[in-house]
Order: structure tokens, then sequence, then C-alpha cells
């Protein structure tokens, strides 16, 4: 496969894709609890805007002063290309700063500034947030200065600002991993705090499941240490209550699991079979051992539809042929296929789209923080919309998914199958209600008629997926959003909140 020509657009589609033609191709921190003290006067109940009209040159001048890490400010020649998230539809947003913060301390002084100044606050990782709101007018804190990972006696130390590539890359050299989302330039932090679907999902958990500490800077500047044992209910909210909520995580601790090899797989079916597909393929999962991953895209792109299954099966070949088997008698025969065993760092690379690239190479170009000057991963215009399907589609829902998808434009359907250790943990376990789903559906729409697609095939699927929803895919649109993204844990999550944000300093359009 020839090499992605730098600046080219990648959406997880594509990547998936890319990765199934590859494969193709090639077989046919810190440890204190409260270190830092209060920034700012006056306790925090009573903390609001400034009698002034926000801030003077003096204070942002301040700040930088202040700051180890690097404060970037309209004029500034990279002010166009710090302010910019993965999505170009979010380029209109003009920050007043973007800061890039060093340490815990950097991220204290800046929630201080925040606070004392009435500044508008907004936390950044990947910068991946669906409805733009890693960004805002005020200031920006990007996190991604703080992205080293370590690992010591089957724990990993993974900081705040770490991109899921080179976790994935930087624990395959010590033999161990997380389970983590297949999106290489996504923050581990947003996704941790949102839950985190991942590519071994059903056997190892969700990425907030394997989470065994976070270090979190909250309104009043403290830098907390949140463990079962300490801040249990901040600790909690961290696993699943959605980041930007709580405060700004800084560092995790992760409980790891050794890497094998894999074997990684994609088939593709005509489009004739897609409702026949998603009805076997509810079936199947269920059933399958814990270590079969899938997922299922029913896709139209370039005017064509496709039925493509893909998923890493942490075993030999052989196995994961007769279990692909199975599922492919119920649906019919596959158009093209591809089963090879691979190393998981491999494995990892494949599903993130960059088969035919380094590391290095799978990452957004450019000379700032989460950036590599030989990146050459592209940012992506679109629009996403979620359900969780709690229960298997009737063959109505399935014409209907498969009928949606016909539509014109350029979009798809994904189904990422959960079960398995996700749904061993109690709903109330952690933040994360969803435990009883059987698979989480997001809608995926780029380039012209995206939203009108998306809220279109949202509508007509609400009636056979119900009102459940995502956080890591969160909707500005979503009516009912609290039941929707937290279900019966959004009242103790209020309270979680009122104890360590009583003046509501974080603070989203759908936020807790």
């Amino acid at each position: 496969m020839e090499p992605v020509p730098a600046g080219r657009t990648l959406d997880r589609r594509t990547l998936l894709r890319i990765g199934g033609m590859a494969a193709l191709s090639a077989g046919a921190g810190l440890s204190v609890g409260a270190g830092l003290p209060p920034t700012g006067t006056g306790p925090l109940a009573q903390a609001g805007p400034s009698a002034r009209t926000g801030p003077r040159p003096s204070d942002w001048n301040a700040l930088r002063r202040g700051l180890q890490g690097r404060l970037i400010r309209p004029g500034d020649a990279a002010y166009d290309a710090a302010r910019r998230l993965f999505d170009p539809a979010h380029d209109a947003v003009r920050p007043a700063g973007v800061a890039y913060c060093a340490n815990p301390s950097d991220v204290a002084e800046c929630v201080g500034f925040a606070r004392r100044l009435g500044v508008p606050l907004a936390v950044r990782s990947g910068g991946h947030s669906y409805a733009g709101w890693s960004t805002g007018p005020g200031l920006v804190v990007d996190v991604s200065p703080m992205r080293e990972v370590s690992h010591a006696s089957g724990r990993a130390t993974v900081g705040a600002g770490a991109k899921l590539v080179d976790v994935y890359d930087r624990l395959a050299a010590h033999g161990a991993s997380i389970p983590a989302g297949t999106c290489p330039t996504v923050g581990v932090s947003g996704l941790a705090l949102g839950g985190g679907i991942g590519v071994v999902a059903r056997k190892y958990g969700l990425t907030c499941d394997v989470m065994e500490s976070v270090q979190i800077v909250t309104a009043d500047g403290r830098l907390l240490t949140c463990d079962a044992n300490h801040h249990p209910d901040l600790f909690w909210a961290c696993r699943g209550g959605g980041g930007g909520n709580l405060g700004v995580a800084v560092s995790f601790g992760f409980r790891t699991h050794p890497v094998r090899e894999v074997t990684v797989f994609f088939l593709h079916w005509p489009w004739r079979r897609a409702a026949r597909a998603v009805r076997a393929w509810q079936a199947w999962t269920p059933s399958a051992p814990d270590e079969m991953w899938s997922t299922l895209h029913l896709s139209r792109s370039g005017g064509g539809t496709d039925v493509q299954l893909a998923g890493v099966y942490l075993g030999g070949r052989a196995e994961c042929e007769r279990l692909l088997d199975r599922l492919a008698d119920r649906i019919g025969p596959v158009s093209s296929s591809s089963v090879r065993k691979r190393s998981y760092r491999e494995a990892m690379m494949i599903m993130a789209g960059c088969a035919a690239l380094s590391v290095s190479e799978c990452h957004q170009g450019g000379s700032l923080p989460g950036r590599t000057r030989d990146g050459r991963l592209g940012r992506a215009g679109f629009t996403a919309k979620s359900h969780m399907a709690y229960r298997p589609v009737s063959e109505a829902g399935a014409q209907a998914l498969a009928a949606q998808v016909a539509r014109a434009g350029e979009h798809t359907v994904l189904l990422d199958a959960l079960g398995g250790a996700v749904g061993r943990v109690r709903p109330d376990a952690t933040a994360f209600p969803h435990r009883a789903a059987l698979y989480s559906v997001q809608y995926y729409a780029d380039r012209a008629g995206a939203a009108v697609w998306a809220r279109r095939a949202h509508a007509a699927m609400r009636p056979h997926f119900g009102d459940h929803a995502y956080v890591n895919y969160i909707d500005p649109e979503l009516r009912g959003w609290r039941a929707a993204y937290y279900g019966a844990n959004a009242g103790r999550l209020a309270r979680v909140k009122a104890a360590y944000d009583p003046g509501r300093l974080f603070r989203l359009p759908q936020g807790i």
C-alpha cells in the first residue's frame, strides 16, 4: 500500500478501510495527594467573574511568565495552528489563549487565572471533542506536553496528554498494553474519562476499568491523587463521567495486560447482505469468547455501499477462522477476506490505519506538542451521533439501518462489540452506566449533507435502539442527554460536581 500523502485527511472509517487494505495486501507522574496549594484568593464558593471586564494584557503576560510551558496568544506565529481542533468545523473559534501546560503546576496556574479573572476555561487533550468543546473564547488548557508513558510491575503511568498511538507503542516495548481505542491521535485523557470503548474491551474491559488512579487539578487549584481509597467519589466520577466536567486530569495509573501475537481480520460482504449481517453479527458477538472483538461497518462512499467486519482475536488464526466461519455461515459468502497473525503492536497500528506508517508518522504534522514534524495524518470534518444497543434490533430494525446507510452521501454506521468483561461490571461501579449494552452504534458522516443525514438516521433508529448514548461521542443536539449518557448515575455525578466544583468553573453546554 502506498504511504498516505502528507496532509491527507483520514477519518475513522477511512483508517479502518486502509487497515483492511494493508492486511489484504500483506497477506493475499507525581505521587502526592494534595501537593499544590489553592491559587488565587477567597473560597471557591465565592469565585466568579472579576469586577473587571476580563483580564488586561498585563494579566496575560503574568500568566505567560508563570508557566513553565508555553502560552500562545492571538498574533503569535503559532496561534492559528494552536487554536485548531481535529475537526475544521470549529475553526471559527478564536480562544484568547492556548496554554500548553508542562506540568500540574502550570495547570493550577491556569485554573487560578481563570477563576480570579472570570475567564472561560476549556480543557484539551487530543482535540477530538465531537462538539468542539475542547476550545472556546477564553483560555484553552492543553495537556499535550504531559505525555510520558512508563511501566513497572504490571502498572503503567500515563500522562494525560499522551496520544493513543504513543501509549500502545511505548507499552508494547514492555510487553504490555491497556484496553483503548483505535484513533491514533485521540488523547488518553478524554478517552478514559468518558469510559473508553476499545479494541480489547471484551477481554480486559473499558479504559476506565483498568484505571487505578488519576491525578487531577480541581477548581480550587489543588492536585489530588484519586483512587479507591483517596477521594473515592471523585475517582468514581472520573471513570466515565466525561472529560472537562470535574477538573483537569494530568496523569493516570493503569493496570496493564501482557501482549502476545494476535489475529487481525477484515471480511467484506456484498451490500445485499447488509441487514442479514447486522442480525447475524449481533447474535454472534455476545456468544463469542471474550478474546474476540469486532466492529461491523455499513458504509456508503464514492457512490458505492459496503459491509465490512474488522477486528482482533487474542489467539491463533485457526480458532479465529472457526469463529468467523460460524458468522459467515449465517450471513453468506464473503466477497473478500483477510485473516492474519500480527504482533500486538502491529495490530494496533493496523486498526489505527497506520500499517504503512511509522509511529512518528502516525500523528498530525507540526512542531506543537502532540504533533510530529514528519506526521502524515490530517484533520477531518464530520458529524456524528450515537446509540447504545441494549437489545438486538429486529429484522425491521436491521432493514431500516441498511436503508439509512443506502441514502446518498458519504457516511458509515459503526457497530462496536461490547459484552464480555465490560458487561461483568455493575452499572454503578463506575460512572459509565452502559454495562448491559450489547454494542455501541455510531452514525458518522462527512462532506455535504452530513448533519442532515446523521439527524435523519439517528431519529429513524431511535425506536429500535432507544435513548442511550455514549458521552465520548458527545452530541450537542441530543435531548435528554443526562439520562442518555449517565442513566441512573447522573444524580451521584451531580453530587460529586457540587462537592469539587461548587462555583462551576468547569462548564460545558452538556456539563454535569
